[in-house]
């Protein structure tokens, strides 16, 4: 279902012209909770692994407390409906269940992988170029599959995530059943299975990021005058908040586009390796709106996607990080081999 952002109040490139040359494409990926299938651009679906390639563990400590009080994976997906299986795959029955000990089985008898042992990742999105085609590897590279992993358990305030390119065309024997982690620090760190609805936009700076002088005609209320009754009285001790809401940085999940800041001041992104600066590549997010920003909030009644009690509103994905933030993953343009960096805002 097409979704789409409502025009912005003004053209604020009209009334600050030195914004004209930082506007910056984005694609807000609008996820709502679906059936994807290996094949799909999605949030929490299956991906489109290789049989021959190893699936990605994280191999930093966990904790015995960490594993413990995990909660348990498949305990988790029951309680919300989401489906053990891909849509139209076989149900194959584990070891544990033909030995008669359960889907889930206990997790105190699994074979954990324990504190110093590797832990399975689990899928947090797969993205296509055919549906986001500003999405790029970086130095170049030829592939046109982003996907997206992170270990269920914090790391040390959010999950680490991995980033892995490739070519969907070359994957044509495809991982049918890939290992899981036994549970997961907290239920916010297991994505609701969502399709996307793919939408470009144009961002600009974050106010904090501009230079002085923009930063100064944004603070000017006489210059925001010229705008009339689209920006009320209510902006006049603070208007460059009205360029913050409502002009600049769109919320929710997003690829590319402008750094979010909020938490902290902005704060140089760099690559460790070679020292160049980083882009932003994908933002996850824990709701797609809030009451500060809900003029990005999709037009028309299939934005309002009801959500079940006690699910915060816009949550879709039921992703929830650092009590409300969100992760934004940056990478070098020079090269995929380059770590990328994690930046909660």
């Amino acid at each position: 279902m097409s979704r789409t952002t409502p025009p912005r109040p003004l053209d604020v490139t009209a009334l600050f012209p030195r914004l004209a040359p930082l506007a910056r494409a984005a694609t807000r990926l609008h996820p709502r909770a679906g059936s994807p299938s290996r094949y799909d651009s999605s949030v929490g679906g299956p991906l489109l692994w290789p049989a021959g390639e190893p699936w990605p563990h994280c191999d930093e400590p966990h904790t015995w407390d960490q594993v413990e009080a995990a909660f348990p994976l498949e305990e988790e997906r029951e309680e919300r409906g989401i489906p053990t299986r891909e849509p139209g795959r076989p149900q194959q029955a584990s070891d544990a269940e033909e030995a008669g000990e359960g889907a889930a089985g206990d997790m105190a008898d699994a074979d954990l992988p324990w504190p110093g042992g590797p832990m399975p990742m689990l899928p947090v999105a797969q993205l296509s170029a055919r549906d986001v085609p500003l999405l790029r590897p970086p130095g170049g590279a030829e592939a046109d599959l982003l996907q997206v992993l992170w270990c269920p358990f914090d790391h040390p305030d959010h999950p680490r995530t991995a980033l892995f390119w490739r070519s969907a065309s070359e994957v044509t024997d495809v991982l049918d059943a890939p290992p899981e982690p036994p549970g997961i620090e907290y239920p916010g760190y297991l994505p609701q299975p969502c399709l996307l609805a793919p939408e470009e936009i144009t961002e600009y700076p974050h106010f904090l990021e501009l230079d002085k002088e923009t930063r100064e005609q944004l603070a000017d209320w006489s210059r925001w005058r010229a705008a009339g009754a689209v920006v009320d009285g209510s902006y006049a001790e603070a208007p460059q908040e009205f360029y913050t809401t409502r002009l600049s940085v769109a919320p929710g999940w997003k690829a590319g586009g402008w750094s979010r800041w909020g938490l902290t001041d902005p704060m140089p992104r760099v690559c460790s390796v070679c020292g160049t600066a980083m882009d932003p590549l994908l933002t996850i997010a824990t709701t797609e709106w809030n009451s500060g920003t809900e003029s990005w909030a999709p037009e028309g009644d299939q934005a309002r996607d009801p959500l079940p009690p006690g699910v915060p509103p816009a949550n879709y994905t039921r992703v929830v990080l650092a009590g409300g933030y969100s992760l934004q993953l940056h990478v070098c343009p020079v090269s995929e081999d380059h770590p990328h960096l994690e930046l909660v805002q």
